[in-house]
């Protein structure tokens, strides 16, 4: 018989992400962090493809090494077909921002859940319109500066000083910031996963 998440059987986070982990910490999801060294190419794909299969490698990976629940999630930003991905250094991010400025671009986190045997229970994209303010020279180089954009998918954070540059967002915010946390609460639940929720520890 499958066990419910718990503190003594914590959800397995197939991700290094201090977001992720920020986001599921709120939620008050029992976890533990694993990274799962999974390469995260992109090959021509939609990115909701992308993202969920990525997710799926990711709690793979991770699962093998304790046969409990495992949550894998992978999130890339695209403007106009195109992927931004972290940027390699201050030029690279000086150059996303600027095709960002004063557009829309999407942001999608696809997210997969592992059960305690292995089975791959639920996968899931979630797509988030973001709008961003028009960005003066100025502004994007100070961004830059602050290394705030450095490890980010489009180099911002949305959670941060990156803020001031969204100006209008449609969908979950969450999922911005890394997990669409009301998604994936939604499909714990319905996979029994989580008992009752909101957990009280």
């Amino acid at each position: 018989m499958q066990h419910y998440i718990s503190k003594k059987k914590p959800l397995i986070l197939a991700s290094a992400s201090l977001r992720r982990k920020e986001l599921l910490n709120s939620a008050n999801i029992p976890f533990i962090a694993e990274q799962s060294n999974i390469s995260e190419d992109f090959p021509e794909a939609s990115p909701e493809l992308l993202t969920t299969e990525l997710a799926f490698k990711k709690a793979s990976a991770v699962h093998a090494n304790k046969k409990w629940w495992t949550l894998g999630a992978d999130t890339i930003v695209t403007y106009s077909g195109a992927i931004l991905e972290k940027p390699n250094d201050a030029d690279d991010a000086i150059k996303m921002l600027k095709i960002l400025s004063g557009r829309e671009h999407i942001v999608t986190t696809g997210f997969c859940i592992v059960d305690p045997l292995g089975n791959k229970v639920h996968s899931e994209p979630v797509s988030t319109i973001v709008s961003f303010k028009e960005l003066s020279t100025d502004e994007i180089e100070r961004y830059v500066a602050t290394g705030e954009c450095f490890g980010k998918a489009g180099a911002y954070a949305i959670q941060g000083i990156g803020a001031f540059m969204a100006k209008k967002i449609k969908g979950s915010y969450s999922n911005v910031v890394g997990l669409p946390i009301y998604e994936v609460i939604q499909a714990l639940i319905k996979n029994q996963a989580i008992f009752e929720y909101p957990i009280i520890l």
